[in-house]
């Protein structure tokens, strides 16, 4: 069954009139989902240090956002570059500020959270493009910013699930970006959007089909981009020698199968990958540990992973 917790926030949304996505521009959907953080998030968690940086790339300078936790400790961290959520839309460093506090505390590592670009402006592959760059940046500079370019994870939400999983594949093919870990909240894996969870959860569960519809036309420019790897990793032809994953979906999202397919494709093609469905939860759960408990749990296995992760690749003393 749907969460009763889930099932109240839907009932929250529809009282207060909140208006659909679709039904608004980009740059008012991008203000809605900003202001609306604060009914659902919890409050920011203290760290030991925030910075906000630009990284170097090939459409421009990059805004990204680093976080150490609050037990440093001494000597370099591990690091997550985390790419946020919002069908390359909307979604900026502000709306998963909460989220990435809570990933450095619990996980013990740096986090490194870039803002790429996003259409209408910037279509596909922009935000691609953005993030490689933005991750081979935190390689380049890992001594200045004192993480261990040796233990450094890529994850995302959604579409900065998407995100992740590209980085992962790109990362192997170009054998210059070790990377030791990819944490997959959601992700958007197969552009068509034709597997069942589309049609049995594409109405009354915050992401509807028709707010895909409108995330998709504004990122992509031609339909036969939807093959294209680099918007659909799961249509890559090899998805062998990947890092170790943590796939995590909900039961009403309209992503879930899309996501458990592409865990099934890790494993097939011989990689490490768990994946874990929260049955009862929507699209978009994990920052919203205000009004959803099972969000909190969320956020602290992908911790826990992270930390299984990095302390494999530690070396040895």
């Amino acid at each position: 069954m749907l969460h009763p917790q889930a099932r109240a926030l839907l009932d929250f949304i529809e009282a207060r009139g909140i208006p659909p996505t679709h039904t608004l521009s980009p740059a008012d959907a991008r203000a809605f989902y900003r202001e609306r953080r604060a009914a659902t998030q919890p409050l920011p968690a203290e760290v030991a240090e925030v910075r906000d940086l630009a990284a170097d790339g090939p459409h421009g300078p990059i805004p990204v956002r680093i976080y150490r936790p609050l037990a440093s400790g001494a000597g370099p961290l591990p690091v997550l570059v985390y790419y946020h959520g919002g069908g390359w839309v909307i979604g900026d460093l502000d709306t998963h500020d909460v989220l990435c506090r809570e990933l450095a505390n619990d996980a013990g590592c740096a986090v490194v959270a870039v803002d790429y670009r996003m259409g209408p402006e910037h279509r596909f592959p922009a935000a691609v493009d953005d993030v490689l760059a933005a991750t081979r940046w935190v390689l380049r500079e890992a001594a200045a910013l004192g993480v261990d370019a040796s233990r450094m994870a890529v994850g995302g939400d959604s579409a900065g699930g998407n995100l992740a999983a590209v980085v992962a594949i790109a990362a192997r093919d170009s054998a210059d970006l070790p990377l030791v870990f990819q944490l997959l909240i959601y992700p958007a894996t197969d552009m068509r959007r034709g597997h069942p969870s589309h049609q049995t959860n594409g109405q009354g569960y915050l992401l509807t089909r028709d707010t895909m519809t409108y995330f998709h036309d504004h990122y992509i420019t031609d339909g036969k981009h939807d093959l294209d790897w680099r918007a659909s990793p799961l249509l890559h032809g090899d998805l062998s020698r990947l890092p170790p994953a943590l796939v995590l979906t909900a039961g009403y999202d309209p992503l879930r199968d899309e996501g458990l397919a592409y865990a099934e494709a890790l494993t097939a093609a011989g990689n490490s990958a768990n994946y874990v469905c929260f049955e009862r939860q929507i699209h978009g759960f994990v920052t919203m540990g205000k009004m959803l408990d099972e969000a909190n749990t969320a956020v602290a296995l992908c911790a826990t992973e992270l930390r299984r992760a990095f302390a494999a690749a530690k070396p040895q003393a």
